[in-house]
């Protein structure tokens, strides 16, 4: 089993989590050594449950403050093991930016304050399978089983947000709207019904869609309803007797589910005959920067925020009414890409705002 150093240059500890491979569903190797780096730390409960470890300090301090993490990553795309750059200023490799910079950095800034100085109780969660479906999400899992553990004033999310506070998420809808017709040879198409052109008009109405900006808490949120799929081909001689569009709906925190779902029904104004199916929701989740524990946490970074429009796992701690951001190193463009990359010296920057944080009374 490999070693991990949690007291080592968080740039380090990035290359060396990169260097245990953890695709999804993959992840026991870099639980194992995880939870028995964090076993080695004097004074901290730690908890495993599958592949997602949970370490705790109890120094009794008024406000807890969670640190979580992924430890799983996209399929691999010969980008293992690590390397640095000529220059030695980036760093390479599988999970450099989504995310293990950011766990690197928080791995080590709970391993330092478990041992002393922090201004508050800390909850280290590593979890597995965030890059899948929820079904298998650890902290999906956590929060259905064991919501203890996500408890805290307000939790930190280790995502790529290039160094900055991104705050809340948007929630996201996908949709399904099938057409139904009848099948015939395209030669004698009056004997058939073409299910393909009866999404015509939803098809015009989301082209035309105008998303809606929204400003909270000093974040703007940029809605958006797109076409992300059309499904419709038998052959090329055949009018298609099944067709369907694949829509998804990303819209702004102040939307319920309710409200978002209420909303996307008006814009699509299904015609008769077509059906409507609920594949995939996602609430979103409010910035919570207005909370004071979060202030501080802006203080720390310079007041650097903006809006986070990609959905996270934020949600699940906002749904419990626990203010979450997400912060970490790397830019979020390079995420899941071949060339996955991230600069050394923001790595180390986030940690150091982030122990600073963490120790500011």
């Amino acid at each position: 089993m490999t070693e991990l150093s949690l007291f080592d240059d968080p740039v380090q500890l990035t290359a060396a989590l990169i260097d245990i491979e953890s695709p999804s569903h993959h992840e026991e190797a870099i639980a194992d050594a995880i939870e028995a780096a964090l076993r080695a730390l004097d004074g901290v409960e730690v908890i495993r449950t599958g592949n997602t470890v949970v370490a705790r300090t109890n120094f009794g301090l008024p406000q807890r403050v969670v640190l979580a993490g992924h430890i799983d990553t996209v399929p691999l795309a010969d980008n293992t093991p690590h390397h640095f750059d000529e220059s030695g200023e980036v760093l390479w490799g599988c999970g450099a930016v989504d995310m293990k910079s950011g766990l690197a950095c928080y791995l080590n800034a709970f391993a330092r304050l478990s041992q002393g100085g922090a201004a508050f109780d800390l909850t280290l969660i590593a979890y597995e399978c965030e890059e899948v479906a929820t079904k298998y999400n650890g902290l999906f899992h956590l929060e259905q089983e064991r919501p203890d553990l996500l408890a805290g004033d307000i939790a930190l999310l280790g995502e790529p947000s290039g160094g900055i506070i991104e705050a809340g998420c948007q929630g996201s809808i996908r949709v399904f709207v099938d057409g139904h017709g009848t099948r015939a040879h395209s030669a004698r198409s009056w004997l058939g019904h073409n299910a393909a052109h009866d999404l015509a008009g939803v098809l015009t109405r989301v082209a035309k869609y105008k998303p809606r900006s929204v400003t909270i808490a000093g974040c703007e949120y940029r809605e958006g309803l797109n076409v992300v799929g059309l499904e419709g081909f038998v052959a090329t001689n055949t009018i298609p007797d099944e067709a369907r569009l694949v829509i998804n709906f990303r819209y702004a925190p102040d939307r319920s589910v309710e409200d978002a779902k209420a909303h996307l029904e008006e814009v699509l104004a299904l015609e008769e005959g077509l059906t409507l199916t609920y594949d995939d929701i996602a609430p979103g989740a409010m910035p919570g920067l207005d909370d004071p524990v979060a202030a501080n946490l802006v203080k720390a970074v310079g007041g650097k925020f903006r809006a986070k429009f990609g959905w996270t796992d934020v949600a699940r701690f906002s749904s419990l009414g626990i203010p979450a951001v997400n912060f970490g190193p790397g830019d979020p463009g390079y995420a899941h890409k071949r060339d996955e990359q991230c600069p050394v010296d923001q790595i180390r920057h986030v940690s150091e705002q982030l122990i600073e944080y963490l120790t500011a009374q």
